[in-house]
């Protein structure tokens, strides 16, 4: 057990190995992180525009090939549904080519698994994402849909670390890089947006966006509540809205997202506080790398978020607004993700020493 371990471990750090073989692999790479956060950009506009069965069929677009339906026909809603399949399309092909790529050119094997695993999540989130049209936005489906889109996303990220020069450079050398205590507060945070972004998901497809319509305060209290008055007072103002009446579950729903940004908020915190002073007793090298960058990325991405989930309730769920709140949500999580992977503390074998 342990020799195994011990070879596995030489993999993951020895340099011969670990040297990405084609710069445009490293490019390419990143080129489908990007492409990954416009797709969850395009999915959220579909939500926020209720655009869900705008194309009511699938994989068929109205009796269509989907890549042949006439863009004469992407009107009103449509659009976004009909965009966010043809995105969703070329992501899945971007993959698919990321997949091939890595096997060619990449001998490390958790590379190669990696990489499997994200050519299976985007399939298994084609098929969600199909599903939730043959069964008519079923809260399960739709919410896993949601979620396996962030996760996605962190491990295209992670497969684009795994091609960096940074990572190239910290596996090189022959003293251990990384902070151990700012990977326990990044990972942490991380943690904390994912719960975060998993009540979101639930919350937007229970259509409890705006079961509390005031904000900062519920139902003009500050005191939270799903009391039969409560669940009133708020349906009152969501009928002045011009919304549908809401239960105690949607409201409950929509209180625990709030009071996620809350925990979201403190544990950012006390990541700036403590994760700048865990970086800089680090080596200097890597106190001058961009994990300091992102610590501060984290903060300014925090304070965004929390404005945009401000004006989502304010501007009554704006589709832009909120689908901007939405994909600032997973920008946060890929940010945080790959600050976790530049404090990770490699810890060097003996072969990686004399390498060094």
């Amino acid at each position: 057990m342990s020799n195994s371990y011990s070879a596995y471990s030489s993999e993951l750090i020895e340099p011969a190995k670990l040297r990405p073989r084609s710069p445009g692999l490293r490019l390419f790479s990143k080129v489908v992180c990007g492409a990954v956060v416009f797709l969850i950009f395009m999915g959220a506009l579909v939500t926020s525009n209720e655009a869900g069965l705008a194309v009511p069929d699938w994989p068929t677009s109205f009796g269509d090939n989907m890549f042949l339906f006439p863009p004469s026909k992407w009107i009103g809603i449509i659009f976004f549904e009909h965009v966010h399949r043809l995105v969703a399309s070329v992501v899945g092909i971007l993959t698919i080519i990321l997949f091939v790529w890595i096997l060619k050119v990449d001998r490390r094997r958790w590379v190669k698994m990696l990489a499997g695993i994200t050519l299976l999540s985007v399939i298994l989130q084609g098929v969600l994402g199909g599903l939730t049209v043959l069964y008519k936005l079923p809260l399960a489906i739709s919410s896993m849909h949601g979620v396996l889109g962030q996760i996605f996303l962190v491990l295209t990220i992670i497969l684009a670390y795994s091609q960096s020069r940074e990572l190239e450079e910290r596996t090189s050398t022959a003293h251990t890089t990384g902070s151990a205590r700012l990977f326990r507060y990044s990972s942490f945070l991380l943690i904390v947006i994912f719960m975060q972004l998993a009540a979101g998901a639930l919350m937007r497809h229970s259509e409890a966006g705006l079961a509390v319509p005031d904000f900062p305060l519920m139902a003009g209290s500050a005191i939270p509540s799903t009391s039969t008055a409560t669940i009133g007072e708020l349906n009152s103002m969501r009928a002045s809205l011009r919304l549908p009446p809401v239960n105690a579950v949607q409201v409950t729903l929509h209180l625990v997202h709030r009071l996620g940004a809350i925990l979201v908020f403190a544990a950012a915190l006390v990541l700036l506080c403590k994760g700048i002073s865990a970086a800089r007793e680090t080596d200097h090298k890597f106190a001058k790398s961009s994990a300091v960058h992102l610590l501060y990325f984290v903060g300014y991405l925090v304070v965004i978020q929390f404005f945009l989930g401000a004006f989502s309730v304010w501007s009554v769920r704006q589709p832009v607004v909120t689908s901007l709140h939405v994909v600032t949500g997973a920008m946060l999580m890929g940010v945080t993700a790959l600050l976790c992977l530049k404090a990770y503390p490699f810890k060097k074998t003996a072969k990686a020493s004399a390498a060094g």
